[in-house]
């Protein structure tokens, strides 16, 4: 790589001495005890209504109330931990080291002194780098700062004005998209006062276009502008332009935004790129500005840095023995002839489309210079299938023409100014454009904005009667009728909360208005009413959203009501009641049930110490014994043109909605079933009689499959209050909990390597808790609420994880700091868990059918598509060699190739599908020794049928097409999936029972 030198100097300026910020602040209160120090300003509503209680400068108004640099150093004591920690010269655990920011106010005082007449803004919100500068820099040069109302800002940019007007400001930091929205109020006479006091500004936090500094500087003629750059982690700011220079500059250079400059005193910047002579780059940094990492706080994402070697590097005057350490920022530069470092794009901003990188910013920029454009944000997006779409949202300065003659115009001129490829393909016109806390593009919110004009445009563009038609064919789809009319109860007629988010999602509308409006009469109406409103939120992950607001994020103890044991010593819930065998005797006599002796189920089973869970996930204590423990499997002879029979050997009543899927424990001689339901319930069962052995009530519904440790001791369980419990085995008490902001509805992913419990939540994030030390130690934004389980490739030290965004993220695993490998942007829901084949392969499903397979590095290695919605996740098995079973909503089957991805075969049961199949891997069917041996497979279908699929294949190992071997109807409805032992199937219903079901051959029963 490339690496080119920008600016060294490490030595501080002559006469100059380092001094913690505490003892700088102290000579300056003590030099300046009664000068003002700080204003908290009056509202600008007393500002306009009242005159100036004295002459003095700054005026300071009635309502204001003024605090002197003495008042300031008595208060030291009483002020936050954080700023007392910046103040006493402390490293910061949650931003940056002191000596960074003195570093970075010293510059200042040298190159821009801030006098003591001066008077600074203090605008900038705290969760901003900058805000620490503007503070910082006041008290330690005996300025005076003024602190307006910070909501009103918030809610009005233009407020801004008039505190610059009202208190002479002189100088102030701002991002250039607040300068932007506040020109129209500069350019008033009535604000010409501002342009005469306010002597120096500060941009920073996002590009500065030129045509913004044209507009600056004719405003501002008498003003200094400096545009900065940096970032937290460089201790705010790293490099500098003078806007002086700028015009020198634009005589060799053609540019559209302005420089970022050069280093600051005591910062080196290098560009890393892709070769020894290239001058463009990422940028890295290294100096006393850089942050020497976070204190080890396990809430806190670790920094990126970067070892270096200084030997390798051009032109390098360190030692060549010394490797330094520099922090790649993501974002990539180029160098001017004058030195100067021009801004090209954040990685996360730099886009690949037909193999050319584009810059998202300088679409931005190119549309700012179309006389009809105020200001454009540009973001990428995939669409349908491999289409590849810029989207240009833009603020006009006009409206008087139709808006298609508009974006025509603007797609021609764009053409002449920039290569076809960076030509959006939409343009969205907007009145505004959503803000970060920072008064930065808030981009997210704003590619969610895509689906909302969608949406507009669609319903705008549809006639009343075509509406409901479009609305009652989307209710067909998802409750596989025939026929809607007008007012049928989308849920009377069957719908659930799978059916409901297919509808959302069909739709593109917020699930809530299913919910609201079950109707398609009502539905429609609802649409019309909001048409062009911007009160119709898109997305499906706003459902049943909770406001844990009372319980701390990272507790370790349980929250709100404590959450009590049932069905122990409770005449409410007698043990004996809760276990009701179909036919105790048959049970215990007959031998007609498939498994011969020898099997799990008989009392002369070999102790055992594993668990198995949906989607044939099996875990043993100790890893070695797990192929022995997979690969154990009885035999009996059955003939193949035979079928089967299954009944129930016991259920056992959980009050309400069994959703949840059951995990079976194999520990000693004894079996045990796990499961929660809708009622709050949790229960420990013995798998072979029924009865339960300890219960407990928690703080919110269950639907997510429960974990259990490496080690065995405790079983882990999220619930719809947010909170993932950590259970005793052995009688269910409560360890610890962990609090998250949303609900539980991932089955946990015990990572034993690392003692880890990975889960995901409603809240958009992915935790990783260490169950040893009872914290969490990591959490990852995943732009979506999450589902289904993570998986880990164990081989390769990687985590996967999806979410209902469509988004698709690789962590490696490998060593802490755990770092994100790439994501993908699908922008399709994904509801099942993601699944790792034997050769690396992540299979994730998504919501319209399709099926990806991603190798390792992110590359997608085939796609396939089954005929309907997908809710569940691939079922991968040994025992159905390079296969995976994908269930979908229409009622089929499909059996992927895991290699290519072919379509081996699909099986109809008839009836929709949301739950994942299991292969029974420890029953085979032998039936001629010439022949191999047959494996079942369990499908339940949402309509309360369980299918059993006999899968033969020939000697040649060709799969034949799967036959029906048993089928049995339950009295609910099934989203639970199934888990199949040794010719034992464990379900949970909507009959409120989670149930026990034994495979049974139909030639013992004749017999």
């Amino acid at each position: 790589m490339g690496k080119k030198r920008v600016r060294e100097n490490f030595e501080l300026p002559e006469g100059q001495e380092w001094c913690c910020i505490s003892h700088s602040f102290q000579r300056v209160a003590l030099k300046n005890p009664n000068k003002i120090a700080v204003i908290q300003a009056s509202p600008t509503a007393q500002l306009h209504n009242q005159s100036l209680a004295s002459s003095h400068i700054p005026p300071p108004y009635h309502g204001d109330r003024s605090f002197t640099f003495s008042h300031l150093f008595d208060a030291i004591d009483s002020l936050s931990f954080r700023l007392r920690s910046i103040l006493a010269g402390a490293q910061d655990p949650f931003l940056i080291n002191p000596t960074g920011l003195l570093n970075r106010f010293l510059w200042m005082q040298e190159f821009y002194p801030l006098l003591g007449e001066e008077i600074l803004l203090f605008k900038t919100s705290i969760s901003f780098v900058d805000h620490l500068q503007e503070f910082l820099g006041a008290i330690l040069s005996a300025c005076t700062l003024v602190i307006p109302p910070f909501n009103e800002l918030k809610q009005n940019p233009f407020h801004v004005i008039d505190y610059l007007k009202a208190y002479s400001v002189t100088r102030m930091t701002a991002v250039p998209s607040l300068m932007r929205v506040i020109i129209p109020a500069l350019q008033s006479e009535e604000n010409m006062q501002v342009q005469n006091s306010l002597k120096f500004l500060v941009l920073s936090g996002e590009i500065l276009p030129l045509s913004l500094w044209n507009t600056l500087s004719s405003l501002l003629p008498q003003t200094s502008i400096l545009n900065l750059y940096g970032s937290t982690e460089v201790s705010g700011d790293c490099t500098y332009f003078d806007c002086r220079r700028l015009p020198r500059i634009l005589e060799s250079d053609s540019l559209s935004s302005v420089p970022i400059g050069i280093p600051i005193s005591n910062c080196n910047v290098m560009l890393v790129g892709e070769s020894d002579t290239s001058n463009e780059g990422e940028i890295c940094v290294n100096g006393l500005c850089v942050n020497i990492g976070y204190f080890p706080d396990p809430n806190v994402m670790p920094l990126d840095y970067s070892n270096l070697s200084h030997g390798s590097l051009c032109n390098c005057s360190i030692n060549d023995n010394e490797s330094q350490l520099y922090f790649r920022t993501g974002d990539f530069a180029r160098r001017l002839q004058s030195g100067d470092l021009v801004f090209l794009g954040r990685k996360d901003r730099t886009v690949k489309i037909n193999g050319q990188r584009i810059a998202l910013e300088e679409i931005e920029n190119a549309l700012r210079g179309h006389p009809d454009v105020v200001d454009a944000a540009v973001i990428f997006r995939k669409g349908q299938g491999e289409l590849e779409l810029l989207e240009a949202f833009i603020i006009l300065k006009r409206t008087n023409e139709s808006d298609e003659v508009l974006r025509s115009c603007i797609g021609c001129w764009m053409v002449e100014k920039l290569p076809l490829v960076m030509v959006p393909n939409n343009f969205f016109f907007t009145k505004s454009f959503p803000m970060s806390a920072t008064g930065k593009v808030d981009y997210a919110s704003l590619a969610g904005s895509i689906s909302m004009a969608h949406i507009q445009d669609e319903i705008g563009g549809i006639k009343s009667n075509d509406l409901l038609e479009v609305i009652k064919k989307a209710f067909c789809d998802a409750l596989s009728v025939e026929k809607v009319c007008n007012d049928d109860d989308f849920f009377m007629m069957g719908g659930d909360s799978i059916a409901a988010a297919y509808v959302s999602y069909n739709l593109g509308i917020n699930m809530r208005l299913i919910y609201n409006f079950p109707s398609p009469s009502k539905l429609q109406v609802a649409l019309l009413k909001k048409e062009g409103s911007s009160s119709i939120d898109v997305g499906i992950d706003d459902i049943g959203s909770l406001k844990s607001d009372t319980c701390d994020l990272y507790s370790s103890k349980p929250c709100g009501t404590s959450s009590k044991p049932v069905f122990e010593n409770n005449d409410k819930y007698p043990v004996t009641s809760k276990c009701l065998k179909v036919d105790s005797n048959t049970y215990a006599t007959s031998k007609s049930v498939i498994p011969c002796d020898g099997c799990p189920w008989n009392s002369n089973s070999v102790p055992m110490l594993c668990s198995f869970s949906r989607c044939n996930k099996v875990m043993c204590e100790v890893e070695s014994k797990m192929k022995n423990i997979c690969h154990t499997t009885w035999s009996i002879e059955f003939p193949r043109n035979k079928s089967g029979f299954m009944r129930e050997l016991w259920k056992v009543h959980m009050e309400s909605c069994v959703d949840a899927s059951a995990i079976v424990v194999f520990k000693d001689w004894d079996i045990y079933l796990l499961i929660g339901s809708h009622s709050h319930k949790f229960v420990c069962v013995n798998a072979k009689s029924g009865f339960i052995r300890w219960g407990i009530e928690l703080e919110g519904r269950i639907e997510c499959s429960a974990a259990i440790l490496d080690d065995f001791s405790q079983v882990v369980v999220g619930c719809y209050s947010g909170i993932i419990y950590f259970l005793d085995f052995s009688n269910g008490n409560i360890c610890w909990t962990f609090q998250t902001r949303g609900e539980v509805k991932s089955q946990p992913v015990i990572d034993k390597r690392r003692n880890l419990v990975w889960c995901g939540s409603h809240d958009h994030y992915l935790y990783a808790l260490n169950y040893r030390n009872h914290c969490c130690v990591y959490k990852l934004p995943c732009g979506g609420s999450i589902f289904g389980s993570p998986a880990i490739d164990e081989a390769r030290d990687i985590l996967y994880v999806a979410s209902t965004s469509g988004r698709v993220t690789a962590i490696s695993l490998k060593v802490q700091p755990f770092c994100t490998l790439w994501l993908h942007e699908l922008n399709v829901p994904v509801f099942g868990s993601l699944s790792v084949s034997s050769n690396g392969n992540v299979i994730c499903c998504l919501v319209d059918g399709h099926v990806l397979a991603f190798d390792s590095s992110g590359s997608i290695v085939w796609k396939g598509k089954t005929g309907g919605p997908i809710f569940a996740g691939a079922c991968i098995s040994h025992a159905l060699p390079s296969q995976a079973l994908i269930c979908s909503r229409n009622g089929s089957v499909y059996s992927f190739e895991l290699e290519g991805g072919d379509l081996l075969w699909e099986c109809s049961v008839g009836d929709p599908i949301t739950a994942a199949a299991y292969v029974d891997e420890n029953l085979k069917l032998v039936s001629d020794s010439s022949l191999s041996s047959d494996r079942l497979v369990c499908i339940c279908a949402s309509s309360g049928s369980i299918h059993l699929l006999k899968i033969s294949w020939d000697t040649t190992g060709r799969v034949h097409r799967p036959t029906e071997f048993a089928r049995l109807e339950l009295q609910g409805e099934i989203f639970s999936s199934p888990v199949m032992i040794g010719g034992r199937i464990f379900v949970g219903c909507r009959d409120d029972y989670v149930h026990c079901i034994a495979v049974e051959a139909q030639s013992s029963l004749s017999n």
